[in-house]
């Protein structure tokens, strides 16, 4: 175990160092942000004082070591746009797209499963190929289109839920969340259901794949010749077998979910860390967009290390160490 995790944590380590390197020097060539954040009537001589105070008139690689050598020591740079220091501006946001992320996906987990089981035991009937019609949409139709459709019916229409915002919040733990306020879960429930619907299709899907695997297996035909109980079977059997599959991607997903909640953030205006990417690309505010993509990183790291951790607790086959045995 003490092996593996060493393992993984050199693995992190060194996809850390890759990405910085990959996205200092795209982050470098794509543009100078002193030109976004001066205006046109900026006289040379206060691009210069700028162009210093960043630290932007040495070299690229001078440049890359002075920022490795800070973030060892735990200082990612300031912001070019708010002058606080990037890990802060992350970390302010980071609840508000964990709370989403995770909400999408306990409304994946809620409904896709329930779904697929039913798909997978009665493929052929009508109401399965309801269920895989309304997954095929899922996959098919844009976030961001679903997003404004959903805006436009429940918020102008017929104005049940807002449109935009993240809406009273209370601490948990220090922590500020919204789903335990009415009007903080009143603004949760369309971001959150925007963002599962992707992932509610997957699980439909996986769910149904696997019921149906299984209930061709001889061990649940033995289990009915004994005349055990239709649910204890689908309980004890098919579903516990059904899930090892789910919960490896299910964690990855989960991943995805806090990576790619951008265009949601951005549709609903959710204060997150989507939001906040997508304004530091537009000023090309180089701190910020690093400190959230090692963040991010960071994060796939510990899920999937987590995911591993919990694979191997559900299928005793699945050792951490030596592989299966």
């Amino acid at each position: 175990m003490s092996s593996y995790l060493f393992s993984r944590l050199a693995q992190t380590i060194v996809t850390l160092f890759v990405m910085s390197v990959l996205v200092f020097v795209g982050l470098y060539m794509v543009g100078n942000p002193v030109d976004v954040l001066l205006s046109s009537s900026a006289t040379p001589q206060e691009r210069m004082e700028v162009i210093r105070a960043f630290g932007l008139d040495r070299p690229v690689w001078e440049q890359y070591f002075t920022f490795l050598t800070k973030a060892l020591q735990g200082d990612l740079g300031n912001s070019f746009i708010f002058n606080q220091p990037a890990l802060d501006l992350i970390f302010q946001r980071m609840p508000a797209t964990l709370e989403l992320a995770f909400v999408a996906l306990v409304m994946a987990l809620i409904i896709g499963i329930p779904l697929g089981v039913r798909a997978g035991l009665k493929p052929k009937s009508r109401i399965s190929r309801l269920i895989m019609t309304f997954s095929i949409l899922g996959f098919s139709l844009p976030t961001f289109w679903i997003g404004l459709i959903m805006i436009m019916i429940f918020s102008v229409f017929l104005g049940w839920l807002p449109a935009s915002g993240r809406g009273d919040t209370v601490n948990l733990l220090g922590v500020p969340v919204s789903f335990l306020t009415l009007d903080g879960l009143s603004h949760l429930l369309l971001p959150a259901f925007n963002l599962a619907l992707f992932k509610i299709s997957l699980v439909i899907r996986l769910t149904r794949a696997g019921v149906m695997e299984v209930m061709q297996l001889d061990y649940v035909r033995f289990a009915r010749a004994k005349g055990i109980n239709e649910k204890r079977i689908l309980r004890v059997h098919v579903l516990k077998n059904t899930l090892i599959p789910l919960i490896t991607v299910i964690g990855l997903e989960l991943g995805s979910l806090i990576a790619f909640a951008v265009v949601t953030e951005t549709i609903f205006a959710w204060p997150g860390m989507g939001k906040l990417i997508i304004d530091a690309i537009g000023v090309l505010d180089r701190p910020v967009i690093l400190a959230y993509l090692l963040i991010t990183v960071v994060m796939f790291s510990v899920i999937n290390l987590v995911v591993d951790i919990l694979y191997s607790i559900v299928d005793p086959r699945v050792r951490l160490e030596g592989g299966s045995r």
